[in-house]
């Protein structure tokens, strides 16, 4: 069977290490918002989800990258993360996202680092630090999730 991936939208078959909430349906890719941001899933383990996005498409008319960009990264980081918590059984929805934007982000790629504060039955909050290419933090993110066991 193959699936299209959330990041980047190629077929690729599906195997046991990728987890589901990572790759979608192929009819669905192009609607996907990650899809369109140009996130990228790099790495992942039950402490850290690392993931990329483009600063070029996601722009505010100053050229720096738009606040709402690193909020989609944050939220989809913190998701994924999230989701692979409450895997099998589990689904998530967002409760709360914070963000701080530190300083602007002009150009290359920015790299979010996804961490849990605190991975509950019921709840489970993430960090998500956001550097640009040179390393310097951009934006600092929390998110929150509602766990759903079925």
């Amino acid at each position: 069977m193959e699936t299209t991936t959330a990041s980047t939208g190629e077929n690729r078959p599906t195997d046991s290490m990728t987890p589901p909430m990572l790759s979608i349906p192929p009819h669905l890719a192009d609607k996907q918002l990650a899809t369109r941001m140009g996130i990228e899933i790099t790495s992942w383990d039950p402490h850290r989800l690392v993931g990329t996005m483009p600063v070029e498409g996601n722009q505010q008319p100053f050229g720096w990258l738009h606040g709402g960009a690193n909020a989609v990264l944050a939220e989809t980081l913190g998701s994924i993360a999230a989701s692979l918590h409450a895997a099998p059984k589990g689904a998530v929805a967002g409760l709360e996202l914070s963000c701080t934007h530190h300083r602007p982000a002009r150009a290359g790629i920015v790299t979010g680092v996804c961490t849990p504060l605190h991975q509950g039955t019921r709840v489970a909050t993430y960090e998500i630090a956001i550097s640009d290419d040179q390393g310097s933090l951009t934006c600092s993110a929390r998110l929150t999730c509602m766990i759903n066991n079925r």
